[in-house]
């Protein structure tokens, strides 16, 4: 019984980990994340984006975050948006995608 009662503790803290929710930002390449200048510049994150590099979503306060569906995001590129999915770690399951 002990048993199960832990195994259904960590099925349901798993579950908690995976709840949908929205993250506010700007989808830049991953080349230029970490310079804040380069938020909101929208020719060069496409241009940038276009060539290879990864887009990813950087919050207001710096915060860098993956994005699984690449292709929900690029038309995006460059822009503020509001993601609403699921956070794995520092990764972002896409769900949908909302410029602001």
């Amino acid at each position: 019984m002990k048993k199960l009662m832990i195994a259904a503790g960590l099925v349901s803290g798993m579950a908690f980990s995976a709840l949908a929710a929205d993250y506010s930002g700007y989808i830049i390449d991953d080349s230029c994340a970490a310079k804040k200048a380069m938020r909101g510049n929208v020719g060069c994150a496409q241009s940038c984006i276009k060539r290879g590099a990864k887009a990813v979503l950087v919050t207001d306060d710096g915060t860098i975050y993956k994005i699984t569906e690449q292709d929900k995001v690029v038309p995006e590129a460059g822009k503020k948006v509001t993601i609403s999915g699921t956070l794995t770690g520092d990764t972002i399951s896409v769900g949908s995608v909302k410029e602001q």
